[in-house]
């Protein structure tokens, strides 16, 4: 705002002279000392012209300084609509100007395709993983048999140790405690081994519906009290791929991480977004330190961001975790 004031203070206070100059040089007083002499308002003739100016220049300085203001704020609020995926507000787009409303919209539009070609990619690498799939089953059962060796073996094989203490000990009652807890858990690490590396296809099923088998299979064999809000969302092929793959990770954090004994899965269309949800009520962890070292967070992001999605993750120590996946929804031809 303060070169808008200086600009146009000059500019007035320059022309005021110049105006001032022309009209002496046309018509010149009889007498100069009648400029210094004469007040107008109790300030002296002379001085009227440069006040004059620097009271328009400041004024015309200050209202450009406004307008500019507030063409940036706008502008910044158009920006953030872009950075969040949704469409630009034509109507705040008007008071920026035909240069930079046409600009905006080819920024948009160049957005939009790319996040059209991203969606386009995603299906058809989908198609190309469920091709190649016989290929990756056996090398995921080869990585399942190191991870079971290396997990489940060894806990199972500590509680057998300690059921043999069991026989040679008369107090048995915390040490039994022990063993049904070291059980349960190389159960549940168990289902999520074969959860995380079993990668299972919708094979022709929508989002909703392997959804919901997933998690039909998971309650009956995990004692988990599993909750879901699941609508019908029409999606494309990959975008149903990478949200599926997406819940199968976080189901997977879940049962090895969280200790939890509530899930929730939602998917909700709501507002132009569509919308993924798994909520737990774990143990929580933290987030800054996990998303860096944790392969599984960013897969998932990566997914999210493949499809054109941002995932968010919010966790509280001993208050459970928070993962939503949000999509911009536009309406769609027929998607299967």
């Amino acid at each position: 705002m303060k070169k808008f004031i200086l600009f146009y203070t000059l500019l007035f206070l320059l022309f005021s002279l110049l105006l001032t100059g022309i009209i002496f040089f046309v018509f010149p007083p009889e007498e100069w000392s009648l400029l210094y002499r004469r007040d107008v308002l109790d300030v002296p003739f002379f001085l009227v012209p440069i006040i004059t100016a620097l009271t328009l220049g400041i004024g015309a300085g200050v209202a450009q300084g406004l307008q500019g203001k507030q063409k940036r704020k706008s502008l910044y609020r158009q920006l953030d609509y872009l950075a969040q995926g949704t469409p630009v507000d034509h109507r705040l787009s008007e008071s920026l100007g035909e240069e930079f409303t046409s600009r905006l919209s080819a920024i948009e539009e160049k957005m939009e395709r790319q996040t059209e070609l991203s969606r386009k990619q995603a299906s058809e690498r989908a198609e190309e993983r469920e091709k190649s799939l016989q290929e990756v089953v056996a090398q995921e059962r080869s990585r399942l048999a190191r991870e079971l060796h290396d997990s489940v073996s060894q806990q199972l094989f500590a509680a057998s140790m300690m059921m043999s203490a069991i026989n040679e000990q008369e107090e048995g009652n915390r040490q039994l405690q022990m063993v049904e807890k070291m059980i349960h858990q190389s159960q549940l690490e168990m289902r999520a081994l074969l959860l995380h590396l079993r990668p299972v296809p919708l094979k022709g099923k929508t989002l909703k519906e392997g959804t919901e088998e997933l998690l039909e299979e998971l309650t009956q064999k995990v004692p988990l009290q599993v909750e879901k809000q699941l609508e019908e969302v029409p999606l494309e092929k990959g975008e149903e791929d990478q949200l599926f793959r997406i819940i199968q990770e976080a189901v997977s954090n879940t049962l090895r991480h969280a200790e939890a004994e509530n899930l929730t899965v939602q998917l909700l269309l709501r507002d132009e977004f569509i919308l993924l949800r798994i909520l737990d009520d774990g143990k929580g962890f933290d987030v800054d330190k996990a998303s860096s070292n944790s392969y599984g967070l960013v897969n998932m992001n990566e997914r999210a961001l493949e499809i054109g999605g941002i995932l968010k993750i919010v966790s509280v120590k001993e208050d459970g975790t928070r993962i939503e996946v949000k999509l911009p929804y536009k309406e769609r031809g027929e998607t299967k």
